[in-house]
């Protein structure tokens, strides 16, 4: 079944929506794209500070709990032992901190009961983890900080503080107090929680709070149930270890966990920093801050910019089809009346002009042009009638030529054979008798030779094959050669010879045959047009003459050139038939110049040689009986140049030049137009 095509209306509305929907649908995605990494980045960027700020308050935290036990090591109840006055000292101390104090421990070296204990299970570390319980280790800055292990209570409990969800993150601080005499008199140990600012909502980017202490233990954790455990014990150890590795390093950064919660496999996004807690002079424990959120709770606002973005591709894509609609409905109707235009055209004769109310510079072109190239099919006609015309002219012009030609071919033969036969016959009556019809059978051979030649010279012409040999070469000294040559036949005719006057060498570069059968060629015509009158030859340079002066066909050269000028009394030419001198085989009128011999391929011949030489040949003439003006140019070579060759070398090379054309045959005297 064949395809049938489809309108302009209906290609445009496809291939509009074609293209729309593909670039909405594309910027959409590249939209969300772009909003996901940047909603991302943000998320990185705000709990990177969150996790920084984190550690620094629970590092400000820590710090001033150990300042205040160290003052409170310093009062006079701790030094004199008095346990009632330390027991009330240790009241007051927990309501005027801070920080929230869940219990208070305080045991003496080697009391088996603890003096104070209002905790509900024993927090003073043991010996392996304190130095100063080891014997012989007093070093009176100690200060640790445990976390609360995996039997304690819950180690982070929320409470509301001001308005702000806060964390209580639970710490076991221990210290030595020691006597005046600088014995160890008890051990001191508290159950601390410190204020972590917290927010879980869903576009909060403060993140939930993760801590390890400097065992890789993990102090709070959003799973209760983790808390107390190694890190090694986690399905995300290795990337736990290498952000401690991190933080240990002195860094900041953030990281993505993959398993951060044992039993979801959801990706969580997490910021971590460190704080450090002097425990000597010596020594600091580094402490592993993480803020922690799911990464869909950092990407929340992802999902409203996806909501406002397929609302607007909806909007667009209505819009784009509504658009396309009108597009096509806007291009399609000026085409549409186009096409009426020109089903409605019958006779071109009659043409109306085309309709231009479609606003659009193209189309309204496009129906000028519709109508220009209407009215020139109308004008086609009559140049098809004039080519038919022309080529009977050409058929008849090519008829006229053959007729030439033979004419110009027989006469010589028969003046050839007649004078042979004349002198074979032996019918003269003397030597000298015998010897004018030789004469005369030789004059017709060169005849015939160069109308022969003329013929070759145009099929090599219009072969491309023809050659020209370019050589310096006076202009004075084969002028001179040409005009000697036609003297005799001036002086026959009775005509005036008006040669130019050269005051200095002019040199030029041409091919010295052919340049001089130009000359011949335009002198020979010059002569044989002109029954009565003069022919006067002037020769002029690019700086003494207006290029105004030239006919405006002629091709000038670039300067400098030399213009050659040869104007007769004769005959002349219509202006209009000047155009087809040129033209291989043709004369102007076959039966007003049939009293004079020629092919009509001089002319042709001659322009052809002048353009291989860089040069031009016109012909103008005001009409029949007015005469006619050919002009020659040629380039020239200044004077610089012509110096740097040889003269001597040159002026033989011309001698030479005018020997060979001397002793050329008659065909270099061939000038038919």
């Amino acid at each position: 079944m064949a395809n049938h095509p489809r309108s302009f209306r209906r290609n445009l509305l496809l291939k509009i929506l074609a293209f729309s929907v593909p670039i909405l649908l594309i910027g959409q995605g590249v939209a969300l794209r772009k909003a996901r990494s940047s909603l991302l980045k943000t998320s990185r960027q705000n709990l990177t500070s969150s996790a920084i700020r984190k550690a620094e308050e629970l590092q400000t935290g820590i710090r001033s709990v150990e300042a205040n036990l160290d003052l409170l090591a310093q009062t006079a109840a701790f030094q004199a032992g008095d346990e009632q006055a330390i027991e009330e000292i240790l009241v007051e101390f927990d309501q005027d901190t801070p920080y929230v104090i869940s219990c208070v421990e305080l045991r003496a070296p080697q009391a088996e009961a603890d003096t104070v204990n209002t905790c509900d299970r024993s927090i003073i570390p043991n010996a392996k983890q304190v130095p100063w319980l080891q014997s012989g280790s007093v070093e009176s800055s100690d200060f640790y900080v445990f976390s609360p292990g995996q039997d304690a209570p819950t180690a982070a409990t929320s409470t509301a503080l001001n308005g702000e969800d806060r964390a209580l993150i639970k710490f076991i601080v221990a210290s030595p107090i020691y006597g005046d005499d600088g014995e160890l008199r008890y051990t001191l140990a508290m159950e601390v929680c410190l204020f972590q600012l917290q927010d879980i909502g869903a576009q909060s980017l403060v993140g939930e709070t993760v801590v390890i202490d400097p065992n890789n233990i993990i102090v709070t954790h959003p799973d209760p149930n983790q808390v107390g455990k190694n890190i090694s014990e986690l399905r995300d150890a290795r990337k736990l270890s290498s952000t401690i590795g991190s933080v240990r390093a002195g860094n900041s950064d953030f990281v993505h966990l993959f398993r951060f919660l044992p039993q979801e496999g959801g990706e969580w996004l997490a910021g971590y920093s460190g704080f450090k807690v002097p425990v000597s002079p010596k020594q600091n424990n580094v402490w592993t801050v993480l803020a922690v959120t799911p990464i869909d709770r950092a990407l929340y606002g992802l999902n409203e910019i996806r909501q406002v973005l397929v609302v607007l591709t909806i909007g667009l894509l209505a819009a784009s089809t509504l658009l396309a609609l009108y597009v096509a409905r806007s291009l399609s109707l000026p085409i549409e009346r186009l096409i009426r235009y020109t089903q409605d055209v019958d006779d071109l004769s009659q043409l109306k002009p085309a309709p231009h109310s479609s606003q659009i510079w193209e189309l309204d072109y496009l129906g000028t042009v519709i109508e220009r190239m209407l009215r020139r099919l109308e004008e086609s006609s009559a140049e098809l009638r004039h080519a038919w015309q022309d080529a009977q002219m050409a058929n008849q012009l090519k008829n006229e030529f053959l007729a030439n030609t033979s004419h110009e071919l027989r006469t010589p033969l028969n003046g050839i054979i007649g004078s042979i036969h004349v002198i074979r016959d032996d019918l003269c009556d003397s030597r000298a008798e015998e010897l004018e019809f030789l004469q005369q059978a030789d004059k017709a051979a060169f005849h015939l030779l160069s109308v022969i030649e003329d013929i070759l010279s145009i099929a090599k012409i219009e072969a491309g094959t023809l050659d020209v040999n370019i050589t310096p070469v006076d202009l004075r000294h084969i002028l001179q050669d040409v005009l000697d040559m036609q003297t005799l036949q001036f002086q026959k005719k009775g005509l005036q010879l008006i040669r130019p006057e050269f005051s200095e060498p002019i040199i030029i570069p041409v091919d010295h045959s052919r340049f001089k059968q130009v000359l011949l060629n335009v002198l020979s015509n010059a002569m044989k047009f002109t029954e009565e009158g003069s022919i006067a030859i002037s020769v002029t340079t690019d700086e003494s003459i207006d290029k105004g002066d030239s006919p405006p066909e002629l091709f000038l050269p670039p300067p400098p050139w030399v213009k050659i000028t040869v104007k007769d009394s004769g005959i002349g030419i219509e202006p209009q038939h000047l155009s087809k001198l040129f033209k291989p085989f043709v004369m102007v009128d076959g039966s007003h110049t049939r009293p004079y011999e020629g092919t009509g391929l001089g002319l042709a011949i001659s322009q052809n040689f002048m353009r291989l030489m860089q040069g031009d040949i016109a012909i103008r003439s005001d009409g029949a009986g007015k005469g006619t003006t050919v002009t020659i140019v040629v380039p020239q070579i200044v004077k610089e140049a012509a110096s740097q060759s040889n003269p001597t070398q040159m002026a033989d090379d011309g001698q030479s030049g005018e020997r060979q054309a001397t002793d050329e045959p008659a065909s270099a005297v061939s000038a038919d137009s």
